[in-house]
C-alpha cells in the first residue's frame, strides 16, 4: 500500500477525535449506563458510539477495506485489508473514573500489520507505527528499554476475565515474579501496557484470551520500537491469535520459560 504514512497521519487525528469524545463523555457518565457482555466484561453506550464514529471517519478514508471491531459495528469479508479497531479498551477502567483508558486502531492485510495508532486522551499521547517506519510518541520516536535480566525488569502481568482457565498461569507468574523483579503491575488496558513496553516504560507484558482489537495497533508499536511479539509458545504468527507476550526482546525468552510451566488450559 502506498503512502501509509499519509494514511497514518489521518488516522491519528480520527483516534484524537474518538478519544475526546471519551474524555468528554466521561464527565457525565453514569454507572446505570452499564451493561455487562459476560461475567466482568463491560460496555455501555461510549464503547459504541466511539466505534460508529471511527467506522464512519476510516471508511471515508479507506472504503475498500473492512472492519473488525470489538462492539460488531462492522464486519470484515475478506477484504485484502481491514481495520482492527477497540473503540474504548480499558472499559473497566473508565467506567470507575481511573486510568489508562485509549482508543486503538490498527491496519492489516492478511498477514501484516501495516500501521497502527494508540491514543490516550488522559494524558493526549498518541502513539503510532508503521510498517518499516518506526515507532512514536507524538512526533517523537520511541524504542524499548534494554534491561537484559529480569530482576531489573518492570513487568505487567494481566488477568483476564477467564479467571477459570487463567487462574493457574496468572497465579504461577504472580509466584515466580514477585520479589524477584523490579516491580509488577496490572494496567487495565492491553494497548497502552504494550505501547509503555515500546517507549521503554515496562519491559515485559502478556496477557491471554484477549480479541485482536486489543493488540493489533500496539504490537506494531513493539516490533517498530525494536521489541518482539509473540504467542505464548514463541511462535511469530500470532496475529490471529489470542494469547500474546511482549517484551524489549531481550527477556523473551525469559518470559515464554515462566509461561511453559503453566500454560492456561484451552490454548
Amino acid at each position: 500500500m502506498e503512502n501509509l504514512e499519509i494514511l497514518l497521519r489521518e488516522v491519528c487525528e480520527v483516534a484524537r477525535e474518538a478519544g475526546r469524545f471519551l474524555k468528554e463523555e466521561r464527565i457525565r457518565f453514569k454507572q446505570d449506563a452499564v451493561k455487562e457482555k459476560r461475567v466482568h466484561d463491560y460496555v455501555s453506550y461510549v464503547d459504541k458510539e466511539s466505534e460508529r464514529r471511527i467506522v464512519s471517519a476510516l471508511r471515508s478514508l479507506l472504503p475498500e477495506a473492512g472492519f473488525i471491531t470489538e462492539e460488531g459495528s462492522a464486519v470484515y469479508q475478506d477484504e485484502p485489508y481491514c481495520w482492527v479497531v477497540d473503540p474504548l479498551d480499558g472499559t473497566t477502567n473508565y467506567i470507575h473514573n481511573v486510568t489508562p483508558y485509549c482508543v486503538s486502531i490498527a491496519l492489516r492485510s492478511r498477514d501484516t500489520l501495516s500501521l497502527g495508532v494508540v491514543y490516550d486522551p488522559s494524558l493526549d499521547e498518541c502513539f503510532y507505527a508503521w510498517q518499516g517506519g518506526g515507532a512514536y510518541l507524538n512526533g517523537v520516536p520511541i524504542h524499548v528499554s534494554e534491561v537484559s535480566c529480569m530482576e531489573s525488569a518492570f513487568s505487567v502481568i494481566e488477568l483476564p476475565y477467564e479467571a477459570g482457565r487463567y487462574a493457574r498461569t496468572g497465579l504461577h507468574l504472580i509466584d515466580c515474579m514477585y520479589g524477584r523483579v523490579a516491580g509488577i503491575r496490572m494496567n487495565g488496558s492491553a494497548a497502552l501496557a504494550m505501547c509503555y513496553v515500546a517507549a521503554g516504560r515496562y519491559d515485559t507484558w502478556q496477557e491471554a484470551f484477549i480479541g485482536k482489537w486489543d493488540f493489533s495497533a500496539a504490537a506494531l508499536m513493539v516490533m517498530e520500537a525494536g521489541g518482539r511479539v509473540t504467542d505464548f509458545y514463541g511462535n511469530d504468527d500470532f496475529l490471529d491469535g489470542h494469547h500474546i507476550v511482549v517484551t524489549n526482546g531481550r527477556l523473551h525468552s525469559d518470559m515464554l520459560d515462566l509461561l511453559k510451566a503453566a500454560l492456561p488450559g484451552g490454548m
